[in-house]
């Protein structure tokens, strides 16, 4: 980005509280990166400062996840909806359904657990370019290296027929997502690959995974913030910010899925490498 790009969204900077021209940009950011495997906290950390904003804090990330966790659930209603359904049905195809829908609750325990010993200390030293850009070039690479490995095998798993081994070492691989740069999306699909799920179910898989988690932490940060406020924060910042992650979240999972249906995860690894590289020599 030129100089006046840059000069031009530093003049929106933060001044007791949150722009909503800011809160737009980054909930698109949060919208857009959340659910394709390029890390979405760790833009949402290293945009303000390439812009020279002040950092957005965790408040408004989360209320943004909260966009994104609408945008899934819209996208798979149908799904979500069968799953909910299934265990009013006695039958062999609700079997499946119950099993999947245990295991989407199951997923959230390790990264709950790191969560809760570590969370705090991960927010305070983490939250750094460098871990950033090391994570998106590291974690892409394992990202190709993933689908090679899928693309030898011959059996693919569906995500109907998941088992629960599967299951642990995905939710495992979640854990990791909470170091900016992981990515939560990208380190589920890598595990997805590794743990013979075709393309499209490694994704959908971790999409649905997504539910649960994002909306523990959702829970969690708003009785938080029942108690210390909204801080620099603004209600027509969290607006915004909610609706335009949301949106382009949608927009987001709809896109990843046509993607990786047609092609691969290649243009995923190449950006999270070239973004890296770039945080490297200009931000960090």
């Amino acid at each position: 980005m030129s100089r006046f790009g840059i000069d031009f969204f530093a003049k929106f900077s933060y001044y007791g509280g949150m722009l909503e021209l800011q809160a737009i940009v980054l909930g698109i950011i949060q919208g857009l990166t959340e659910f394709i495997p390029v890390s979405s906290s760790g833009h949402l950390i290293f945009v303000p400062v390439l812009f020279g904003w002040q950092d957005q804090g965790l408040t408004f990330d989360v209320v943004v996840h909260m966009g994104t966790l609408l945008a899934v659930i819209v996208y798979f209603r149908k799904r979500l909806w069968s799953l909910v359904t299934a265990w009013l049905r006695p039958s062999e195809e609700s079997r499946h359904l119950k099993k999947l829908s245990v295991y989407m609750v199951l997923s959230i325990i390790p990264a709950g657990i790191i969560g809760f010993l570590f969370g705090n200390w991960i927010e305070v030293q983490l939250r750094d370019p460098k871990v950033i850009a090391y994570g998106l070039i590291f974690w892409g690479a394992v990202l190709f290296v993933a689908e090679k490995s899928s693309a030898r095998q011959k059996n693919h798993t569906r995500t109907d027929d998941i088992n629960l081994k599967q299951v642990i070492a995905i939710s495992c691989a979640q854990a990791l997502a909470l170091i900016p740069g992981t990515s939560r999306s990208g380190i589920t699909m890598t595990a997805g690959l590794f743990a013979r799920l075709d393309k499209t179910s490694a994704a959908e898989f971790s999409f649905l995974m997504s539910v649960p988690v994002i909306a523990l932490a959702g829970v969690l940060k708003i009785m938080e913030l029942i108690q210390t406020g909204l801080g620099s924060m603004t209600v027509s910042s969290i607006a915004f910010g909610f609706v335009a992650s949301a949106v382009s979240g949608f927009v987001a999972i709809a896109a990843l899925m046509n993607i990786i249906k047609k092609w691969n995860f290649k243009p995923f690894v190449v950006y999270r490498i070239v973004v890296g590289i770039l945080i490297l020599l200009f931000v960090a």
